[in-house]
């Protein structure tokens, strides 16, 4: 049997592209083998294979970077707090490959009841079998948090999607209000639940509108030999009081495994504190880029509370407005690219111990990304496979063509 017939189109070349892996390494090729970046090279492959083996993207006058890592994702929907109907719906494939994402760390949030730990790993494992890699956290808003097992380290430990736990609410009306004695023994199970399977161990802070902030996340380092690696704070850029506080704490020791995680689906006021510019901001106070990274939110509820914490409100949030606030630090505040794509690509791969994510490298998966002239997602490539190609998805969900073809109907019949 030949090779065509057996393994049809298993190779792939982006050919004359300029490559950011993230540092700029200039216009390469890139040959892929299946669901890996086989080798990296100036000069054109000259494999003498036909079409039926070998297919060509063309990358000429486009920039190549490493698929996206969304970090913070309610991939089966969010919400709750205005009641039932505010129940956000669970995320689809086609809206996490037009954000250019390729992997995905999916969590629960505000409702830990409705929405199980089991329905979690459902998702993320019918997202993967769909295309893309996928990881969870255990746990949610409340502590106790929801396990599996009924244990932080035992799930950690034996479920191969979970990294941490997550996201546990702090300084929020709607957390349970957890103790100093409760954050750190959840922490330490995360910490050694990582140590014994090899995974991140971390744990996902939602932080909310109290003044205490990061108090606890602060005393925890300085009281225990708990290293604060192990936490990874989120939204951040919330309020201005909060964005000063994580840039502080993101500063100490150097920034050397310390984390603060922004918003880009964030609904902030202030445009100070959307993503792009408070990247700026925070790499002008000297917060190494190697500290920072954005999440989207992505599916999760945007709830507006008033002064007196009563639900007024909701929005979604968007996993493609996570790319849209890297390329506003580019364009509009003057990041180099080869530093802003890190919040989405190297840092959160490294915090959450994903090898081969994150990277362009022979030997690391082939999750790419083709950025046009205008930095625009071009290209979408998950383990070798592509996803989104000429800015078109070519891949779609399991029912996703089904209810695009419903919606169809019911606009036809809105129309009569």
């Amino acid at each position: 049997m030949s090779l065509a017939a057996a393994r049809p189109a298993v190779l792939k070349i982006i050919e004359g592209a300029e490559v950011f892996a993230p540092e700029p390494m200039g216009v390469k090729n890139v040959l892929i083998a299946g669901d890996r970046i086989a080798c990296i090279q100036s000069e054109p492959f000259a494999l003498g294979l036909g079409a039926d083996v070998v297919e060509i993207v063309d990358g000429r006058g486009k920039r190549l970077v490493p698929g996206f890592i969304d970090g913070h994702v309610h991939i089966l929907g969010g919400g709750g707090e205005g009641g039932y109907a505010s129940r956000t719906p669970e995320i689809m494939l086609s809206d996490i490959i037009m954000g250019g994402v390729t992997t995905v760390v999916g969590c629960l949030g505000t409702d830990g009841i409705t929405r199980t730990m089991a329905n979690l790993v459902a998702k993320a494992r019918g997202l993967e079998a769909e295309g893309i890699t996928t990881r969870i956290y255990t746990g949610a808003y409340q502590v106790p948090v929801p396990t599996l097992t009924g244990s932080v380290m035992d799930d950690i430990v034996l479920i191969d999607k979970v990294v941490g736990v997550g996201e546990v609410a702090l300084s929020d009306h709607r957390s349970s209000q957890p103790t100093f004695e409760e954050i750190a023994r959840i922490t330490a199970a995360a910490r050694v639940g990582g140590m014994l399977s090899g995974k991140a161990g971390v744990v996902n802070v939602h932080l909310g509108d109290g003044e205490r902030m990061l108090s606890i996340i602060e005393r925890i380092i300085a009281e225990t030999e708990i290293p604060a690696r192990h936490f990874v704070p989120t939204h951040v850029n919330r309020n201005s009081r909060l964005f000063r506080a994580a840039a502080a704490y993101a500063k100490q020791d150097g920034g050397r495994g310390r984390y603060i995680d922004l918003t880009s689906s964030s609904a902030a006021d202030d445009p100070g504190l959307s993503c792009g510019a408070a990247l700026k901001s925070l790499l002008e106070a000297g917060v190494p880029i190697g500290s920072i990274s954005f999440s989207s939110d992505g599916q999760g509820s945007l709830p507006v509370f008033s002064q007196a914490n009563e639900y007024i409100g909701l929005g979604v949030g968007k996993v493609d407005t996570l790319f849209d606030e890297v390329r506003k630090a580019v364009r509009d505040h003057g990041v180099p690219l080869q530093e802003a794509i890190r919040v989405i690509t190297t840092t959160p791969a490294g915090y959450l111990k994903l090898p081969g994510k994150g990277v362009i490298q022979a030997g690391a998966d082939a999750d790419l990304v083709l950025l046009d002239a205008g930095l625009g997602i071009h290209t979408v490539m998950a383990m070798g496979q592509i996803m989104m190609g000429e800015g078109e998805i070519k891949r779609f969900g399991t029912f996703e063509r089904d209810m695009l073809d419903a919606l169809e109907k019911k606009k036809t019949f809105l129309k009569k």
